[in-house]
């Protein structure tokens, strides 16, 4: 069974052999502008980050690209003290442009297309797309801001 409380925003998970509590934040880290990186990480939600000194972290990604905005995202999330952090991403993307960092958990790699839908955008537009599409330049240039 999984009990939510909403007041506090944590979960407990009980059955016979587990018995813990969870809390759940959503953060948003944006980092790009049409099919380029700005080279700045903006992060939405979450404004007090030291909430996680001493917790264990899961962070729950899309995809990565190059690993430069997660690579700078845990750098932030360490600073806070954080008893663990792993990363699990749906997606890694095979690009030459990669700085070498690999997520704890990947779900499926993709070749090195802008990627949109299944909650994936493009200036966003598409996140609502029931599957994953590589958009074409038609695409990027109709939907470009």
């Amino acid at each position: 069974a999984v009990v939510s409380t909403q007041s506090t925003g944590e979960t407990h998970i009980c059955s016979s052999d587990i018995n813990m509590s969870i809390k759940v934040e959503f953060i948003r880290l944006k980092s790009y502008q049409n099919v380029s990186s700005t080279g700045e990480i903006q992060v939405i939600g979450l404004s007090d980050l030291s909430t996680l000194a001493g917790k264990h972290v899961l962070i729950v990604e899309d995809i990565i690209d190059t690993g430069k905005t997660m690579t700078k995202a845990l750098k932030l999330i360490n600073e806070y003290s954080p008893a663990s952090v792993q990363c699990a991403s749906l997606l890694l993307k095979r690009t030459d442009k990669s700085c070498g960092y690999i997520p704890d958990f990947i779900g499926f790699s993709c070749p090195d297309e802008f990627v949109l839908g299944y909650g994936l955008d493009y200036n966003e537009f598409f996140r609502d797309l029931p599957h994953i599409a590589i958009i074409n330049d038609a695409g990027i240039e109709h939907f470009k801001v």
